[in-house]
């Protein structure tokens, strides 16, 4: 067989694939790509084609030897693959406006991660990922799935427990981090280090060393902090974040500044739309430009989309498994040991140790006793999400939702079950089995 990897990336008409083709090319020396298989279904067809054109006018630029297909034929992708990466919306950017609108207009935060929303996304996209293990399972046993498809930590957790693929969950949330704090220090990313301690989309940063010298009680007395394009920039209150001792990630403003946050979701949708809306319009303008026959390169407006630095994250951790680096990178892995209040099945954020035998997790040096209960509340809601996803048992359903905090009642969780179940029907064949006739 030709030398070289096979790459296989699931949903690869996302507009974010030019940013992991230029990770690809960036990083050809260190990881030589034989094929780059990109897959999507009947509705992206249209995108896929157009995406994976640009794709191989930028391979073309590059002048490497990299075979580039696009098929709508999984099973033929994954084949044979050294990694599978997930870049994937089970219903499209539509499914994700009913995920943010429905919660809003029931007085609850609408967010494609967390909550009402984040849940509905689960459930779709949960059984379509482990379908997708099946078929790596069966045809390439041997491969790395690296996913990227939200809500990460609870697909990735999932597949942890009902899969035997190996797997690592990715964020782009630590690495805008580590850019952020290398940026406010004018170092180079290899100069920074930060610790964070939680789960996806819920976590603290607890250290953040530059050179060797730790900043954290620098950047709290500062009222420093890091945000993304696809949530809001209200800041934080700096008393509350010094007696916190630790920077939270941008997505805690939905638990600990809820109602600001919902009160600029409901001006919004009143508005111009929810952040769904304008990813729509952000959308329509990149795949215009991706169609420009001279276009063989990354637009800038690619970062106006909230997952910036997603690929670079997600070659990165390919380059060091395969290169067997051992770097440090935060990862979604299985809790171990790390949190002796969660699951050892848990799917954890956590800095680990990348070898060429995957991601070793290292304990953080100090957790906050404060934020254990918020971490446990959510991971509780995730684990019966995940039982909810793969039986379809709406009673599972109404725990999962009750139990997250930022879900009032279970009136208000009641309702907002039955809208958007029944709103995401074509996409939950596990709640809507067909009825037996006798």
């Amino acid at each position: 067989m030709a030398a070289g990897l096979k790459i296989a990336v699931i949903g690869g008409g996302s507009s974010y694939t030019p940013e992991i083709v230029e990770g690809f090319i960036r990083n050809y020396e260190q990881m030589p790509i034989r094929e780059l298989w990109f897959v999507d279904i009947e509705e992206g067809k249209h995108k896929l084609e157009i995406v994976g054109n640009l794709a191989k006018r930028m391979v073309q630029q590059a002048g490497l030897p990299i075979e580039v297909h696009l098929t709508l034929d999984r099973r033929q992708a994954i084949e044979g693959a050294d990694f599978v990466t997930t870049q994937m919306r089970v219903g499209l950017l539509a499914a994700r406006k009913l995920d943010e609108h429905i919660p809003i207009m029931n007085g609850v935060i609408g967010q494609e991660t967390t909550g009402p929303g984040g849940m509905m996304k689960a459930l779709r996209t949960v059984p379509v990922i482990l379908d997708i293990c099946r078929d790596i399972e069966e045809l390439a046993p041997n491969a790395w799935m690296l996913n990227f498809t939200n809500p990460a930590g609870i697909v990735t957790e999932a597949v942890l427990k009902h899969s035997k693929v190996k797997t690592v969950g990715l964020c782009n949330s630590p690495i805008n981090f580590q850019k952020f704090l290398a940026k406010e220090y004018g170092v180079s990313e290899k100069e920074v280090l930060a610790e964070f301690v939680g789960i996806n989309h819920l976590h603290w940063v607890t250290s953040a060393i530059v050179n060797g010298e730790e900043k954290m009680p620098e950047l709290l007395d500062g009222g420093k902090s890091y945000t993304a394009k696809n949530v809001p920039t209200f800041g934080w209150d700096a008393d509350f974040i010094r007696s916190l001792q630790a920077i939270p990630t941008y997505y805690l403003k939905y638990f600990y500044m809820t109602d600001t946050m919902f009160a600029d979701m409901l001006a919004s949708l009143e508005k111009d739309g929810t952040r769904a809306d304008v990813v729509s319009r952000v959308e329509e303008e990149l795949f215009e430009l991706y169609k420009d026959e001279n276009l063989a390169e990354k637009p800038k407006q690619l970062e106006q989309r909230g997952g910036a630095y997603y690929s670079e994250a997600a070659v990165n951790l390919m380059t060091s498994i395969y290169n067997d680096r051992h770097d440090i990178q935060t990862l979604n892995v299985a809790n171990g040991n790390i949190y002796d209040f969660l699951p050892a099945d848990a799917s954890i954020e956590v800095n680990c140790v990348v070898t060429g035998q995957g991601p070793i997790p290292l304990a953080p040096q100090k957790v906050p006793s404060h934020v254990k209960g918020l971490m446990h509340a959510v991971k509780v809601y995730e684990q019966l999400t995940i039982e909810a996803a793969i039986t379809g048992d709406r009673g599972i359903a109404l725990q999962a939702l009750v139990h997250h905090p930022l879900v009032p009642s279970v009136t208000v969780a009641k309702k907002l079950l039955d809208e958007m179940l029944e709103a995401n029907k074509k996409y939950l064949p596990a709640f809507f089995k067909p009825e037996t006739v006798l």
